[in-house]
């Protein structure tokens, strides 16, 4: 069966001598790994567009749950070239191609998630410096699959950030947690991540402000540090913790999309 989609490449792998092996997230079919014949040869007639970051329309042969379909067409509608080309953006793009390939499993549509990369691309070639986009594309990812982590209560008793309607101009947030615990409920727990209330109320904000009016949004240094080590530490932790088990862990190391916090 012959079947047509968008895509944007997430990764390319080696097989054999000329073929490869290609990660698309597409936006019918969610993640999905078709079979290139001799992309890597010089008159190929896929070019350059399995390379990383391209959005493309493409054809497929075969069903996406059996095996490896094969590519049969590649048409590119946007190359991204610009942000492949520049070493500090593609070490930023690799982060957020990551988390798709190690988060969404196979085979399952995720319109919005596919949305979210094209626009935060879109948004990128045109200002790839912006360290607002990157760290906006991975709060809204997290969000939109299920992984977000719980910043607005205690994740154990569920009490308010402010406890007790007290304002408190700082916060612990526990990454084998997942989620901020109030002073009761810490009981000499790992290590946590202190963050302030005010990078809590910018984070509230990154999560809800359109990716398109990012561009308005001037953050102090302090703050936006604050998020990126916490979300960054929040990320390397459910991949640790899955590590070796396959991506299927992911739903019981942090409760998958329901965001289970015991």
């Amino acid at each position: 069966m012959l079947k047509r989609t968008e895509g944007i490449v997430l990764k390319s792998m080696v097989f054999g001598e000329a073929d490869l092996i290609v990660t698309y997230l597409t936006l019918d079919c969610g993640l999905l790994r078709v079979f290139a014949k001799s992309p890597r040869k010089v008159k190929s007639r896929f070019g350059s567009s399995l390379e990383p970051l391209t959005y493309s329309r493409i054809s497929f042969f075969g069903k996406e749950h059996a095996g490896l379909p094969r590519l049969t067409q590649s048409d590119i509608l946007r190359p991204f070239h610009v942000l492949r080309e520049d070493f500090s953006s593609m070490l930023h793009m690799t982060e957020m191609l990551e988390l798709n390939l190690n988060f969404l499993p196979d085979h399952e549509p995720h319109p919005d998630i596919f949305s979210l990369l094209l626009s935060a691309l879109l948004k990128l070639e045109k200002d790839k410096e912006n360290p607002l986009y990157y760290l906006s594309y991975k709060i809204k990812f997290l969000k939109q699959a299920g992984y977000s982590p719980r910043l607005d209560a205690c994740g154990r008793c569920g009490s308010p950030a402010g406890i007790g309607g007290v304002a408190r101009p700082h916060h612990h947030f526990y990454v084998s947690h997942g989620a901020i615990m109030c002073p009761g409920c810490i009981e000499n727990r790992d290590t946590p991540i202190r963050v302030s209330e005010r990078a809590l109320k910018f984070y509230r904000g990154l999560s809800s402000w359109k990716m398109a009016n990012l561009d308005r949004v001037k953050a102090p240094e302090g703050l936006l540090a604050e998020i990126v080590v916490l979300i960054n530490s929040h990320i390397a932790y459910i991949r640790g913790s899955a590590k070796g088990t396959g991506k299927d862990a992911l739903n019981i190391v942090h409760g998958g999309r329901f965001n289970v916090h015991v």
